[in-house]
């Protein structure tokens, strides 16, 4: 394990509950700006402050007076057990890539915590590596769930022509894998590279169109650990593959439903170097 520090914000960031009216509009121009909403789909502030004011946990990232991310959720519940949903997180455009995720993740598990409750669950597209990289490598989450067209037709920047597939991510918040992971306490890349050198492969993929690799198939393998592959680069895919996108889509939507079935669990994720080629993997074992 390597002993890579916590990310931090490089800028001071100041990060607490959402308050205001005022403030909670802001939290309307951060999903406008962060998913390129034009029209309708937006969580209105009205809701927001509901929410806030009566179980639920609205967080902000503040730099100076401008909120620059957010996020929102609220008590679910599943078969008796209590937890935290967290049904957005989002940061302004300008502000990404500066682990400003990573650190509103950090604070709603504490807070979380201190309402007594010791998991947090969200929803990610599976096909989004920068999503699973966070979700699953950085902050320790596993999934066991994949639900088909979720969301039905979106029309945002991120999900426009693209189906609305979603893993259940669930983040066991008192799991020392979880404190480790944000502790910066990391896999190497030479263990992941072993890693996925001892597994099986559950999607064949060949290269493709403009030299991006695509799924050919869906194997059936039996090993304890397998690994599934996605695109490194969703976006690059979308815009120089017309098909490509659709078909890793169907591809993967088959393997993870198969997977799941079988019996497996996704436990990590990593971009990885094959050959002089970036490809992105989950890994999932086989749970009793």
């Amino acid at each position: 394990m390597s002993g890579e520090p916590p990310a931090q914000p490089p800028t001071p960031i100041a990060f607490r509950r959402v308050g205001s009216i005022e403030e909670c509009r802001q939290v309307e121009e951060v999903q406008r700006e962060a998913w390129g909403i034009t029209t309708d789909g937006v969580v209105p502030s009205t809701i927001l402050r509901a929410i806030n004011d009566n179980g639920g946990l609205l967080l902000g990232a503040f730099a100076d007076s401008e909120m620059v991310g957010f996020a929102f959720g609220f008590l679910g519940r599943e078969e008796g057990k209590l937890f935290h949903h967290s049904h957005m997180t989002a940061v302004r455009p300008a502000w990404q890539h500066r682990h400003v995720g990573l650190a509103l993740k950090a604070r709603q598990r504490d807070e979380v915590l201190a309402q007594d409750l010791d998991e947090i669950h969200w929803t990610f597209d599976p096909l989004q590596s920068r999503a699973a990289g966070l979700s699953v490598r950085r902050l320790g989450g596993t999934s066991d769930r994949y639900y088909p067209r979720y969301y039905g037709t979106m029309t945002d920047s991120i999900n426009e022509g693209l189906e609305t597939d979603r893993l259940r991510l669930v983040w066991r918040l008192n799991d020392p894998k979880v404190d480790a992971r944000l502790r910066g306490h990391l896999p190497k890349p030479a263990e992941y590279e072993a890693r996925l050198n001892a597994s099986e492969a559950l999607i064949e993929t060949a290269l493709g169109p403009a030299e991006l690799r695509r799924p050919a198939r869906v194997a059936t393998p039996s090993a304890p650990v397998v690994n599934l592959e996605i695109p490194a680069d969703l976006a690059s895919v979308r815009e120089r593959d017309s098909g490509g996108t659709r078909r890793w889509r169907e591809v993967t939507r088959e393997a993870f439903s198969w997977a799941f079935d079988a019996g497996y669990v996704v436990d990590d994720f990593a971009t990885v170097i094959v050959g002089n080629e970036r490809r992105s993997f989950y890994f999932l074992e086989r749970r009793s």
